[in-house]
């Protein structure tokens, strides 16, 4: 298990860019606004040769009636409790306030390692303003610019010192689970369900997550990393710049993952914008599951499960080879079941499928029924063979690969899947000169 590293502080003071510069991606959304990041937001990072998780936490507040900023500070113990050092930021333009008094109370009854950080140090004034920061009592000032990266060196330097726990690397093969959806339809509360503690910021309020937040569930019999993203809007109800950057996030979560649990909301059923969520998971190759979510709020009859997968199968023809599975994520109903069935299709999606087995399954199909002529001219089909990558991919070997339609290479897809199991896998099928 790695050290976890807190960067805590009010808001507005750069913690965002820190963490940005730490993990060495632009994965948190930095924005002038107070306030941008909401969840906590987790990612790695290394220093001459020390691996730690770092988790950037939204803007500490107090005394305010914001829905918002009552979860932030929740938001904020949780890290604090969480992490085994805590960089506390705070901003040398505006010198000490009522907020970082505050913080640094509670940074003290924490017991935990904090380094007090000095950011927006960037030139050599800047450097005499940060020393007003001793009067915090946290013990050193260490002086940084988390846009230009000045100081941060020395910062790890430091900062490692205190890491207690091994820190070699922590490579692991375990599945990625994004669970994507449009804004509001329980993807923050599912994680929450799954995992037992409030992980994830949950309001009424559509598009309270922005950030993707990656969490480790290993409970139940399940080990794998959930990604929850923020909810993805239609292009013309993107009105605001930071939820532009959140459905970027979201879209690059899905193409990080390995297989989805797409949620839909049970009285708005497989509508165009989950159906647009859909084609974006089916165009990345990533494994898929339909989670028709607050089914217990819909009046139903005998009958409703069966007619209601008939019409999702009927919205995503032509592939329909999908699980679905109904749940009420707040009354915990069936969200395991959906975790069960993530697990199948991630291991069906790994599957390497010998060419020999292939071959010996797939050519007597093709014998069966062949490729219909074209132009008088006989179209043969003569190997097939799995091709390397993540994505399921066939190559078949055709004398005629042009004149090969797409309603046959639907035909091969559904032998593929008759034969072998791709329950809500994409699979790739191609025709390559012989």
């Amino acid at each position: 298990m790695s050290n976890i590293v807190a960067i805590v502080g009010r808001p507005n003071v750069g913690k965002s860019t820190l963490f940005n510069r730490l993990v060495e991606r632009r994965e948190a959304i930095t924005d002038p606004t107070a306030g941008t990041t909401r969840d906590r937001h987790y990612g790695q990072a290394e220093w001459n040769g020390h691996f730690f998780s770092v988790i950037d936490t939204g803007g500490y507040v107090q005394g305010s009636d914001d829905i918002f900023e009552e979860e932030i500070r929740k938001q904020v113990a949780l890290a604090v409790e969480e992490a085994d050092s805590i960089l506390f930021l705070v901003d040398t333009r505006t010198g000490i306030s009522h907020l970082d008094e505050a913080i640094a109370r509670l940074l003290r009854r924490s017991n935990k390692p904090v380094l007090l950080v000095a950011n927006k140090v960037d030139t050599f004034d800047k450097d005499g303003d940060a020393a007003e920061f001793y009067a915090l009592g946290l013990g050193d000032v260490h002086r940084i610019s988390a846009s230009s990266g000045a100081g941060t060196g020395d910062l790890l330097d430091r900062l490692v010192q205190d890491f207690k726990k091994p820190t070699d690397e922590v490579t692991d093969d375990l599945p990625r689970i994004a669970i994507v959806g449009k804004p509001n339809v329980g993807k923050s509360s599912l994680v929450n369900a799954l995992l037992g503690q409030e992980r994830n910021i949950v309001t009424p309020i559509a598009g309270t997550t922005r950030d993707t937040v990656n969490t480790r569930f290993n409970a139940f019999g399940f080990n794998a990393w959930l990604l929850d993203t923020a909810g993805i809007r239609k292009k013309g109800k993107v009105a605001e710049d930071i939820e532009f950057y959140s459905v970027l996030r979201s879209v690059r979560s899905i193409e990080e993952s390995d297989v989805c649990l797409l949620l839909i909301d049970a009285q708005d059923g497989m509508d165009h914008q989950s159906l647009s969520i859909f084609g974006l998971i089916e165009r990345n190759g990533k494994g898929v599951v339909i989670v028709v979510n607050k089914w217990d709020l819909l009046e139903k009859d005998t009958n409703a499960a069966k007619k209601y997968e008939e019409e999702i199968r009927r919205r995503t023809a032509p592939f329909t080879d999908l699980p679905i599975v109904f749940t009420s994520v707040t009354e915990k109903q069936r969200i395991h079941r959906a975790m069960e069935l993530a697990i199948k299709v991630y291991e069906a999606r790994k599957q390497r499928i010998p060419t020999r087995k292939l071959n010996d399954v797939l050519l007597p199909e093709i014998e069966r029924l062949p490729p219909p002529m074209y132009k008088a001219k006989s179209v043969s089909i003569k190997y097939v063979t799995q091709l390397p990558g993540a994505v399921p991919a066939f190559a078949f070997f055709t004398n005629l690969p042009q004149y090969i339609k797409d309603s046959y290479a639907r035909f091969l897809e559904n032998k593929l899947r008759e034969h072998f199991n791709f329950h809500g896998v994409p699979i790739r099928v191609f025709f390559r000169k012989k």
